[in-house]
């Protein structure tokens, strides 16, 4: 069976490079760069990391591979993707769910991730002028506290980042959003080589090599210091799903816009590689600052905003490397950012008849909206909890932990087990024991993995 024939009304990537660009871009995001070395910073250092590096390998890639597979087929957006599928191939209308899930993760992960790349936007002015310079990380402490405490202030910078989110995706595929990327990659990538660069002639650079790549084998079986293994592979999983921008429909619509002469395989592979290579260097840039003034790595969702920036007020030249860092944090987040705002969006022009524009002000302010609970949840709402939890907080469980793996798991059983396989063949295109050694992973490995963290972290054994 040949690939499929369909063409997106969205149009398409002007290259293969172009597509790898903007993927990348989804994946490296906060993910990356915030919390992927305050999850390591809790979770033990590289007994985390060696469990990341084993989930994207044999979960992540092969996932990602079934995502752009399905998209490309489709051409459209993940949930008239699905419908289209189940209809063609005879398949269960159900499936359609998995689209629903995607779009609606993803717009829920924006709502609350606007928030937080705001809180990188307000940093550039703050630590550009100085704020941080000999402050210790209790006084740093305080400043972030008071931005928190700042309804008004959060809501303005949220509102800020959304605005460039619109800018970006209302111009469509090539002229926003591949437009954007083509300069935002780059200098996202120089940025944080010049971080790196500064790490290692300022900070406690081997110390921080140390951290990251020598696990104690015994911290890594006892779990770290996530408490158990189970906790570990859970939130490794999470981790992984979330830096990759699986599960959230993202990389499924960024797929529709792909070449059919393009390899799904070779993609994948250079996506996931660049995407966890960048997480790790940015591990490199930040804990050696970290390290260098005796500040703890394990101060969770702070170590960016209190931690480091106490770092870098202590360091020299802290102030301008300080801010280049939170120009870096800001530009990471916007290329994920106009990835899942994506997806809705093309949902909408596809059923509703808008205009990409009209589409892409709709899901932007509904995302704004829902946003600012998250927003205010920090401070005027912070005496409200459901399950013991804020609004920000609920909403990030409810997705790292368990829709995006859900997803994960999803599309691995349509794709292993309902999709015909000609269609996946005829999409990837690889070897014959390459297409067997991919098919035993997303019908048998990936299921497993997923299903036993989850029951491990439930209790159930």
């Amino acid at each position: 069976m040949a690939r499929s024939q369909r063409t997106s009304i969205h149009g398409q990537w002007g290259s293969r490079w172009a597509f790898i660009l903007a993927a990348t871009g989804s994946a490296v995001g906060l993910g990356n760069i915030w919390r992927f070395p305050y999850v390591v910073g809790e979770s033990g250092g590289g007994a985390f990391v060696v469990v990341y590096l084993l989930f994207v390998l044999g979960v992540g890639i092969p996932v990602m591979m079934g995502e752009i597979l399905l998209g490309r087929h489709g051409r459209q957006s993940p949930i008239n993707t699905l419908s289209t599928l189940c209809r063609e191939y005879g398949t269960q209308r159900a499936w359609v769910l998995l689209g629903w899930m995607g779009v609606l993760a993803g717009f829920i992960i924006l709502s609350f991730y606007s928030v937080v790349a705001g809180w990188s936007l307000a940093y550039v002015p703050m630590t550009a002028g100085g704020a941080f310079l000999d402050a210790g990380a209790d006084r740093v402490g305080e400043l972030f506290a008071g931005l928190l405490d700042r309804p008004l202030e959060l809501v303005l910078w949220h509102s800020v980042f959304m605005a460039l989110c619109f800018a970006v995706v209302s111009r469509g595929v090539r002229s926003g959003l591949e437009k954007a990327v083509r300069f935002l990659m780059p200098a996202l990538f120089l940025l944080l080589i010049l971080l790196v660069g500064y790490g290692m002639g300022a900070g406690a650079f081997a110390e921080a090599m140390r951290y990251l790549f020598l696990p104690d084998l015994g911290e890594l079986l006892a779990g770290g210091e996530a408490g158990s293994l189970g906790a570990l592979m859970l939130g490794a999983v999470g981790q992984a799903f979330f830096t990759l921008s699986l599960g959230m429909g993202a990389i499924m619509v960024y797929g529709s816009y792909l070449s059919s002469r393009s390899s799904i395989p070779q993609n994948s592979v250079i996506i996931a590689g660049a995407d966890t290579a960048i997480a790790l260097i940015a591990g490199l840039a930040v804990f050696p600052i970290v390290f260098a003034v005796g500040l703890e790595p394990d101060s969770g969702a702070g170590l960016v905003f209190i931690t480091l920036s106490a770092g870098f007020g202590q360091m020299p030249a802290g102030a301008l490397f300080g801010t280049l860092f939170f120009v870096l944090l800001s530009f990471a987040a916007w290329t994920s950012a106009i990835s899942i705002m994506e997806p809705a969006t093309a949902y909408l022009v596809e059923n509703r008849g808008w205009s990409r524009r009209r589409a892409a002000a709709v899901v932007a302010l509904a995302a704004w909206a829902m946003g600012i609970l998250s927003a205010l949840s920090l401070n005027v709402m912070s005496g409200f909890s459901i399950a013991g939890m804020g609004f920000m907080d609920l909403m990030e469980f409810l997705t790292f932990a368990i829709m995006l793996p859900l997803g994960g798991l999803l599309v691995a059983l349509y794709v292993g087990w309902v999709l015909p396989r000609r269609v996946a063949e005829a999409e990837l295109q690889l070897s014959h024991p390459m297409f067997s050694a991919w098919l035993t992973l997303i019908r048998w490995l990936v299921p497993l993995a997923i299903v036993l963290v989850f029951l491990n972290a439930l209790g159930v054994f």
